[in-house]
């Protein structure tokens, strides 16, 4: 049974699934605009260790993994694939829209934290927001066992905001990981999140 998380709680995927080396990441809405999920990987200090620890839809780092036919973006270590860029939305609200890999087991020693974020593409151009995208939600299952472990549908009530920090996988001082819901909105795209987690490239 998967566990359903509220805004800032937290959910100790060592615990709950202790043989947990592949999560899988799926992210859904119900809107026809062109959203993008992005994932930086941030050291100690909050900030990304490589450029090409920001894994998105414009990374240099790609590869196509058996059985699919579009490029993932992947980590300086190997370890955090990308979503295939869909070029646009569904209003279905069957099925993951966009998904991810995180091979916990893979994570280089330099990095504490993967933050997931969902960006609207060209948003002021085309004048959409958060508000305008409801039922957006980050589900974690363990792909070896198929089993979904949580979820996280936000609820909150946005403005103008064109991003947000869905949720992060943390590494504790034992080497154990948990997942957070964050629901925090942000104006600007990715380029707000670059500016915060890798301001120094």
């Amino acid at each position: 049974m998967s566990f359903d998380l509220e805004k800032g709680s937290s959910f100790d995927l060592t615990k709950e699934a202790p043989s947990l080396t592949l999560a899988g990441v799926g992210l859904g809405w119900n809107t026809d605009a062109d959203l993008d999920v992005s994932a930086f990987c941030l050291g100690d200090d909050g900030h990304i260790p490589e450029m090409s620890d920001l894994v998105y839809f414009n990374s240099k780092l790609k590869t196509v993994l058996d059985g699919e036919d579009g490029a993932r973006p992947y980590s300086t270590d190997g370890a955090v694939y990308g979503s295939i860029d869909a070029l646009e939305g569904s209003d279905d609200s069957d099925g993951d829209d966009e998904d991810m890999w995180i091979y916990l087991d893979r994570v280089s020693q330099n990095v504490k934290e993967v933050v997931i974020l969902v960006t609207i593409y060209k948003a002021k151009e085309n004048g959409i927001s958060l508000k305008d995208v409801p039922g957006c939600y980050c589900r974690i299952w363990d792909q070896n066992s198929g089993k979904e472990l949580c979820r996280y549908t936000m609820s909150e009530n946005f403005g103008n905001e064109d991003s947000v920090e869905i949720g992060k996988f943390t590494r504790d001082y034992s080497g154990g990981w948990s997942f957070t819901a964050l629901g925090n909105g942000y104006e600007g795209g990715l380029m707000a999140f670059i500016k915060k987690y890798a301001y120094r490239f």
